[in-house]
């Protein structure tokens, strides 16, 4: 018998962040999580990646809901640009509702969204045939939350990010009954947090981890620039109680950490000893201060700290540059992709006079699930068969040899990519085939429009520069009627090079001259692909490097003047007929656009061509009335 229940993952899967999961039951569709993910190293100037959304625009009637499980970027950071697609209603627990809200409301395409729910661990949401509800889990963000669907087919559930800490307290506990009272009841299948389960044994409790951060503070005799994720709720918790301790203020560097700082302290998330007035000092004032009485909270752009450490190691930050005797305290758990990034930050800090530590050095600290509460969590549950969510391949691996341990079998465990599609066929989990889900980069105002052709560009100008060449023919009598021109930038430096550079104009005239001499149908592409042939295979030659090579082949009329074409300039159209195409790399070709991008070119305003996302009708509630039940 055939059933109609399919799980999609969109993101999350093989990679960390990016969190996010669609339940297809009938015709409806649940969204779980709706993340981005910080760029590692390799994509060049790219400020966040978030998941692909075609899919789920193609098919926005269907969406029943998104249901958040807490306020972290890798949960909700793509939802301004998800929502400037499709109108759908959010839910999820209070503080994760009003961190949504400032990600959404700062964007000009989803200000005026306003489809929000808040919900608890002990509510459930009516959908009809399907209901779905939640129960309460440990994570480093009060109000975490995990969410179950209950189809006519069976339990999904979905913890969130998650672990177990027996010395969790308040909106921070785990609802152990809950999660049994869920198991007991069946689960069909469970996606399950395995981005710790490259840990063994017990990761340190935040009690501990909050003596740690006061021992260090009480030793420390300068200042204290804490680097910490802006939505680390428990984290900065523990910064203000051992700043305070140790009769030391406080600085909130950033629009970030104010914001959320400022939330939190509204809904009673973030408790403060002493009047905010006195723990609390503004940035203008840092130099009033003397060092031994700061503390500095930075969590840099977008809420991710690391890179912005390189900035202050640089001199770059206007407001705080390292001094002799400042203590960094990085209290972040970096991935292993950026381990090496944050090696190099280290060391910059280091040599700009900085001494640093590191919290991941000392304690085994994360907010996720070990080994030990993976296997607590399937104890709990109880599920039929597994999917381990969120982390690259060796930590899904990793979740299900501990699921083995268990005595799960291979055809109960799961490791999907994005984009698979697991359904549910004779009540066993099969795949059946899967849409290609690619990475959706965001650099600046451009959604979807770096690809990797624009990547390896970047690449290659990072390591080996540009090296352009120009020069002025008359096609009708075939001669070079100015000499060539060149210019180097990132290749060599051209004043302590003027052999090369001689050489190199001299191989350009030579080409050109032979090209135009010889041919008997003029062809602008072919001349310029000779240039660029014969000066790489020069420069590498003599270098043993590969520039691109931008080779600009101008045509003068028969007065001398340069002539310009009458086509009507364009995107794609050069402004003379002879100029290089846009393409950076310098080649031939047609300008590709990536496969995999945010289609919105019908939405479009035109006074802002790059705009990939636009206004959506979000004062339209969903169609389908839900139904809140204690």
């Amino acid at each position: 018998m055939s059933s109609n229940l399919t799980i999609m993952p969109f993101g999350g899967m093989r990679e960390n962040g990016k969190n996010m999961y669609a339940i297809t039951v009938g015709e409806d569709i649940f969204i779980l999580d709706a993340g981005l993910q910080y760029p590692e190293s390799d994509l060049l100037g790219v400020d966040v990646v978030i998941p692909d959304f075609k899919y789920l625009v193609e098919n926005a009637d269907q969406i029943a809901g998104i249901f958040l499980t807490h306020g972290h970027a890798d949960a909700i950071g793509a939802l301004p640009y998800l929502l400037g697609q499709i109108s759908a209603p959010i839910f999820g627990s209070e503080l994760t509702i009003e961190l949504a809200k400032l990600a959404i409301s700062s964007d000009p395409a989803t200000k005026n969204f306003d489809d929000y729910h808040v919900v608890k661990g002990s509510q459930e949401i009516d959908f009809g045939a399907v209901k779905v509800s939640f129960f309460e889990t440990t994570h480093t963000i009060p109000d975490s939350l995990g969410i179950v669907v209950d189809t006519p087919e069976g339990q999904i559930v979905y913890t969130g990010d998650f672990k177990f800490d027996t010395t969790a307290q308040g909106a921070y506990q785990s609802d152990l009954m809950r999660l049994a009272e869920i198991g007991r009841k069946g689960v069909k299948a469970l996606l399950i947090d395995a981005a710790g389960t490259g840990n063994i044994g017990q990761s340190a409790h935040e009690s501990e981890i909050e003596k740690y951060i006061y021992e260090t503070f009480r030793h420390q005799s300068g200042r204290i620039i804490v680097a910490a994720a802006a939505s680390n709720i428990q984290r900065i918790q523990q910064v203000i109680n051992a700043a305070h301790q140790n009769k030391r203020k406080i600085i909130l560097s950033g629009n970030d950490i104010e914001r959320v700082v400022r939330t939190a302290l509204s809904l009673g998330k973030l408790e403060l000893p002493i009047p905010e007035n006195e723990l609390f000092v503004s940035l203008k004032n840092i130099k009033t201060i003397v060092p031994e009485e700061i503390v500095i909270l930075e969590t840099g752009k977008m809420g991710e700290p690391i890179r912005h450490l390189q900035r202050m190691a640089h001199g770059d930050d206007r407001n705080i540059q390292i001094q002799e005797g400042d203590l960094v305290f990085i209290t972040t758990t970096p991935s292993t992709a950026m381990e090496g990034y944050v090696a190099r930050t280290r060391d910059m800090l280091f040599r700009a006079g900085a001494d640093v530590k590191q919290i991941s050095n000392d304690m085994k600290s994360s907010g996720h699930a070990s080994k030990n509460d993976f296997q607590m969590m399937l104890n709990l549950m109880k599920p039929e068969n597994v999917l381990p969510v969120q982390g690259e391949y060796r930590l899904l691996n990793s979740g299900v040899r501990a699921a083995k341990e268990l005595n799960y079998s291979d055809d109960h465990l799961f490791i999907l990519e994005n984009g698979d599609r697991l359904v549910l066929e004779n009540g066993q989990f099969e795949l059946s085939g899967s849409i290609q889900v690619n990475a959706t980069m965001i650099d600046g105002s451009g959604v979807g429009d770096i690809g990797s052709i624009v990547l390896n560009d970047r690449r290659i100008l990072s390591e080996d520069g540009v090296f352009i060449a120009v020069i002025t023919i008359d096609r009708k009598k075939k001669k070079i009627v100015a000499n060539a021109k060149i210019d180097s930038r990132g290749f060599v430096y051209v004043k302590t090079s003027r052999d090369l550079m001689k050489e190199a104009t001299a191989l350009v005239e030579t080409t050109v001259a032979a090209g135009i001499k010889n041919s008997k149908e003029f062809d602008w592409g072919k001349l310029k692909s000779s240039v660029r042939d014969a000066l790489g295979k020069f420069l590498y030659d003599k270098t043993h490097r590969k520039p691109v090579i931008l080779p600009v082949i101008m045509e003068a009329n028969q007065n001398g003047r340069r002539r310009r074409s009458t086509k009507k300039k364009g995107a794609d159209q050069p402004v003379t007929e002879n100029s290089t195409n846009s393409n950076s790399s310098g080649n031939d070709k047609e300008k590709v656009t990536p496969a995999k991008k945010i289609d919105a070119k019908a939405h479009t305003p035109k006074k802002r061509p790059r705009r990939k996302r636009t206004n959506a009708d979000h004062g339209e509630k969903h169609s389908q009335d839900t139904e809140v039940k204690k």
